[in-house]
């Protein structure tokens, strides 16, 4: 254990359009993906919302979550979804402040 947390992560759209990752630094990628900073996935359908999570103090366990669910048909990612966060809500709302910026 290296004492850095390590994230997995799934976000979802309004339409209910789901993304899994991993990262090191949740509140900054969040940031990054609700700033649209790349033109991946998550930008050209709007998945911004934190509806799930995972904290693991090795990288290796959490790459391996993270590949774990991705495998997963939706129903199961839905299942998980819901038994953390039934009501789908953006669960770092409350995280950023309008007009933030990430730090590069």
């Amino acid at each position: 254990m290296t004492g850095r947390a390590y994230y997995v992560y799934i976000l979802g759209s309004r339409s209910r359009t789901l993304y899994t990752g991993v990262t090191g630094d949740l509140q900054r990628r969040l940031l990054q993906h609700k700033q649209s900073d790349s033109a991946g996935f998550t930008a050209r359908y709007h998945v911004t919302r934190l509806v799930y999570y995972e904290i693991f103090g090795d990288p290796k366990a959490a790459i391996a979550r993270e590949k774990e669910i991705k495998g997963w048909r939706r129903a199961k990612k839905v299942a998980l979804i819901k038994a953390m966060n039934p009501k789908w809500l953006d669960l770092s709302g409350e995280w950023f402040r309008s007009g933030t910026r990430v730090r590069r």
